[in-house]
C-alpha cells in the first residue's frame, strides 16, 4: 500500500491529487488499484499517512524513546503559530488569502505580526525559530520574497477583502458601517506616500501617511485604505462610498462618521447613492441652531432628546455630565495656571523697577490666548502690576454647552430610534480602539520599513488582518488574567519534540502543554495535534546581522 501523488497545472491554477493505492498480482502481471481518494486531506494528514505507511511494521515504536533508531531533540516553537493559524482559519482569513505560495506567505506575515512586531527581515528570522513552514506548509523563503508578497497583497487586496466580507468573516452582511481615519508618522523621507499634513500623533516635523479604516457595526475591520499624508479626512470618504456600493454589494446602508468626516459635501455624495448617515455637528453649528430656534437649551437636560427638523433631518441632543465636569476642571486648572504666571511676573516686576511691564503683559496675554481663556479673561497693566479680570457673562456663555453634543441623521424613525442613533455613533470608539491596538498596543504599525506605495499598502493590510485575530483573541481570553500579548508569548514557549528515524525521516511530536498554556488553548477553542509533519525546511535571511556589525 502506498500514496500516489500527482500535480496537475491548468492555466494559472495548480491541483494536487493524492490517492491511497495498493499493488497486487494478477497472474504474471502487477496491477494497481485505488483504495481511497485522499485529495481533500490536509498536507499534515497526508504526511502523517505517508509516515505511518513507511513504518507500518513498527508503528507503535515511531515516537517511542525505546527504539534505538529513534532520536529526540527540542524542535521549533509551535504553540503560538498553531493557535494563530487556527484562528485565521476559523475567521476565514486563511481561506481568503488562498493556498498558493503567495497566500501562505501573506498568512505568515499576518501571524508574524501578531507574534512579534518587526520588519520583513525579522519575520524571516522568526520563521527560523517557529514552526511556520511545518504548520503553514511553506517552502523556503527569504526577506525578498516577503517584500514581493507585499506587492501581491496590494494588487489583490480588493478581492481578498471581498472574500472576507462575503462569507469568511462570520458576521451578517452589514448595513451599517463605521468609518474613521488616523495618521501614522514616518521616520524617513523616502516613502512614496509620505507628506506633511495634520499629524494626530503630535509629531511635528515628521512626514506621515493617512489610513482609513472601514468596520461593520460591531467593530470588525472590513477594509483599510492608505492615502498620501496630506489627504484631508473628507477626501478619503468618497472612495469608501464607492467601495461599499460596488464591491460589497449590500442593500440599505448607513455610514457613521465623526463631525470632521461627514460634512455637507459627503452628505450629498451619500444621498446620490441612496445611503444614510449618522454624524455629529460642531459647536458653532449648535449655537446657530439655538439662535434660530430649532431646539432650546432646556432639551439638553432631558437625557436623550430628539428634534425632527425639515427635509427628514433628525437631531439627537444630550449633555454628558461626566464630560461637563471634566471641562469645568480643565478650565479651572487653566485659570489657575494663568494666575500663577501673573503672580510670577508681578513678583519680578516688583523687584526690578526698570523692567518693562508691557513686555511682561505680552507674555501673559500670549499665554491666555494659548490656553483659550482670552474670550472671558482680560489681563491689564495697572501701574507696575498685571491684573486679571473675569467677564462673568462671557464665562457663562462659554460654559453653557459644556458636555453637550448633537447628533444628526437622515434615518427614518421606523429604521432607527433616537437611542439607536446615539448608540451607533458611540460605536465609533471601536474604530478608535482598532487604531490604538494597531499603532501602539499589540501590533506596532510603526516603524514602516518600506518605501514603495504598494508595499506600504500591503504592510497596513497585514496589520489589519492581524488586528482581526487579536480582536477575536481578546474576546475569547477576556476572562483570563492575561493580556493577548502575554498569552501569545506564553504559547510561544511551547516547543515540539523533533523525532528522527534513522537520522533521516522526521516528525514533530507535540508534548502535553503545561496548565497555563492549556487554559489559553481551551479558552480560544483550539486543539493541538499530537504529531505534526516535519518538512525539514530551513529558513534563513539573505542579509546577515554579522555582516552589518562593526568589529572592534
Amino acid at each position: 500500500m502506498y500514496l500516489d501523488t500527482s500535480t496537475i497545472k491548468q492555466g494559472h491554477k495548480t491541483y494536487i491529487r493524492h490517492l491511497l493505492r495498493e499493488s497486487y498480482r494478477e497472474g504474471k502481471k502487477v496491477r494497481h488499484r485505488t483504495i481511497a481518494n485522499l485529495s481533500k486531506c490536509s498536507p499534515e494528514e497526508i504526511e502523517a499517512i505517508r509516515l505511518a505507511l513507511r513504518h507500518k511494521k513498527d508503528l507503535a515504536q515511531l515516537t517511542s524513546g525505546q527504539n534505538k533508531d529513534v532520536s529526540l531533540k527540542q524542535g521549533l516553537s509551535v504553540g503560538a503559530v498553531w493557535l494563530l493559524h487556527s484562528m485565521a482559519r476559523q475567521l476565514g482569513i486563511a481561506d481568503a488569502l488562498g493556498t498558493t505560495q503567495q497566500g501562505k506567505l501573506a498568512l505568515w506575515q499576518v501571524i508574524a505580526r501578531a507574534i512579534d512586531q518587526g520588519s520583513r527581515l525579522s519575520a524571516v528570522r522568526l520563521a527560523g525559530s517557529h514552526a511556520a513552514c511545518d504548520v503553514l506548509g511553506l517552502g523556503k523563503f527569504d526577506e525578498d520574497d516577503l517584500y514581493d508578497n507585499l506587492d501581491w497583497l496590494s494588487d489583490n487586496q480588493a478581492a481578498i477583502e471581498q472574500r472576507l466580507i462575503r462569507g469568511h468573516i462570520r458576521t451578517p452582511t452589514p448595513g451599517l458601517f463605521l468609518y474613521d481615519v488616523t495618521s501614522s508618522y514616518l521616520e524617513g523621507t523616502q516613502n512614496e506616500l509620505s507628506a506633511f499634513g495634520y499629524n494626530r500623533d503630535g509629531k511635528r516635523g515628521k512626514r506621515q501617511i493617512v489610513i482609513g479604516l472601514l468596520c461593520n457595526e460591531t467593530g470588525v475591520p472590513l477594509s483599510v485604505e492608505v492615502f498620501a499624508g496630506n489627504t484631508q479626512d473628507t477626501r478619503t470618504f468618497a472612495s469608501q462610498i464607492k467601495k461599499v456600493s460596488e464591491r460589497f454589494g449590500v442593500g440599505e446602508v448607513t455610514f457613521v462618521g465623526d463631525r470632521g468626516m461627514i460634512k455637507s459635501g459627503q452628505v450629498e455624495e451619500l444621498g446620490e447613492q441612496g445611503f444614510h448617515y449618522i454624524t455629529a455637528i460642531t459647536k458653532p453649528q449648535i449655537e446657530t441652531l439655538l439662535r434660530t430656534g430649532v431646539f432650546q437649551m432646556s432639551l439638553f437636560d432631558k437625557g436623550r432628546a430628539e428634534v425632527q427638523a425639515t427635509e427628514g433631518l433628525r437631531y439627537v441632543l444630550r449633555r454628558n455630565p461626566v464630560r461637563a465636569e471634566e471641562i469645568r476642571k480643565s478650565r479651572q486648572d487653566k485659570l489657575l495656571s494663568l494666575r500663577k504666571a501673573i503672580d510670577k511676573e508681578n513678583e519680578y516686576l516688583k523687584g526690578h523697577k526698570q523692567a518693562k511691564i508691557q513686555t511682561a503683559l505680552k507674555r501673559i496675554q500670549a499665554k491666555s490666548l494659548r490656553l483659550k481663556l482670552s474670550g472671558w479673561v482680560t489681563t491689564l497693566a495697572e501701574e507696575q502690576q498685571i491684573v486679571q479680570r473675569i467677564d462673568e457673562s462671557a464665562f457663562t456663555e462659554e460654559a453653557k454647552l459644556d458636555g453637550c453634543y448633537v447628533l444628526k441623521s437622515d434615518l427614518a424613525e421606523q429604521s432607527a430610534t433616537k437611542e439607536t442613533i446615539h448608540d451607533r455613533y458611540k460605536d465609533l470608539t471601536l474604530v478608535e480602539s482598532a487604531f490604538r491596538s494597531s499603532k501602539t498596543v499589540n501590533l506596532e504599525l510603526r516603524p514602516i520599513h518600506v518605501r514603495l506605495a504598494s508595499r506600504t499598502r500591503g504592510h497596513v493590510f497585514v496589520v489589519m488582518m492581524a488586528y482581526r485575530i487579536i480582536q477575536e483573541l481578546a474576546v475569547r481570553w477576556q476572562h483570563l488574567d492575561m493580556t493577548v500579548e502575554e498569552g501569545i508569548g506564553e504559547l510561544s514557549t511551547l516547543c515540539a519534540n523533533e523525532v528522527s528515524f534513522n537520522g533521516k525521516e522526521k516528525c514533530n511530536q507535540i508534548p502535553e502543554p503545561r496548565t497555563s498554556v492549556k487554559k489559553l488553548l481551551e479558552a480560544a477553542n483550539i486543539q493541538l495535534p499530537d504529531v505534526l509533519p516535519s518538512r525539514g525546511v530551513i529558513v534563513t535571511t539573505k542579509k546577515k546581522l554579522t555582516s552589518r556589525r562593526k568589529v572592534k
